[in-house]
């Protein structure tokens, strides 16, 4: 019963956090079996990422810079990025820009819950411990999945194959350079790191709900749905 109530604590807060994420969606709401499905393939990438990264961690060692950008950032961000690109970037449900930021949130939710909860079973954890986890990693890789999806629904409906191309650029570049400053704040900060990695992860949470804000002010669904208000 104690496992029980551990593993759902440590997935409760990928669940929540997505389905924030789904409600808001404010046009055009996605198949929840999409959704799923994506959120699935997250947990699936985590043993190919892990595999790769015990691999880099015996040939590139094991320096902070390393283990931040390259270990952790670019192997977790780049495997996420291709599996959403291949599966659901020319997805005929991928059809708005917010839709770019769910689909990576889901993926990068499903990755994110795993690792908690195999956290919870290989850790002693307390609940403080548990909460701090939500707040910080599994918060943090919803929030590189906004950017990242939110950069993908601009490739996607971009006005010229150039402009795309610097989108898709941007998709992988920026969450993984994100991931890379917040796993380096953490592993070279020693002491009262608290007052370094809260003010970025609230920057992150503003600036993530701006995108979200953005991408739904662009979805293509806006003026039908605002004829349907006009006609009840």
């Amino acid at each position: 019963m104690l496992l029980f109530s551990i593993l759902t604590a440590a997935a409760a807060p990928g669940v929540s956090l997505l389905t924030y994420l789904y409600l808001r969606d404010r046009y055009e709401a996605e198949p929840i079996h999409m959704v799923v499905r994506m959120f699935v393939l997250g947990i699936l990438v985590v043993v190919p990422i892990m595999v790769i990264q015990r691999g880099l961690q015996i040939w590139l060692g094991d320096s902070n810079i390393v283990v931040s950008f390259v270990n952790s950032a670019a192997v977790e961000e780049f495997l996420k990025w291709f599996v959403l690109y291949h599966v659901i970037y020319n997805h005929t449900e991928f059809d708005e820009p917010y839709d770019g930021i769910l689909y990576a949130a889901s993926i990068s939710l499903g990755f994110a819950t795993l690792e908690n909860v195999l956290y919870a079973i290989y850790t002693p954890s307390s609940f403080g411990s548990l909460l701090a986890r939500a707040l910080l990693p599994v918060s943090g890789h919803a929030l590189f999945g906004v950017m990242m999806g939110y950069y993908l629904g601009k490739a996607k409906f971009a006005s010229s194959k150039r402009k795309s191309n610097i989108f898709l650029a941007i998709s992988l570049v920026l969450p993984l350079a994100l991931h890379g400053m917040y796993d380096w704040i953490l592993v070279t900060v020693k002491q009262n790191w608290m007052w370094i990695i809260v003010p970025f992860m609230l920057g992150l949470w503003v600036w993530g709900l701006h995108k979200m804000n953005s991408a739904n002010a662009r979805s293509p669904f806006r003026l039908v749905a605002r004829e349907e208000e006009i006609k009840l």
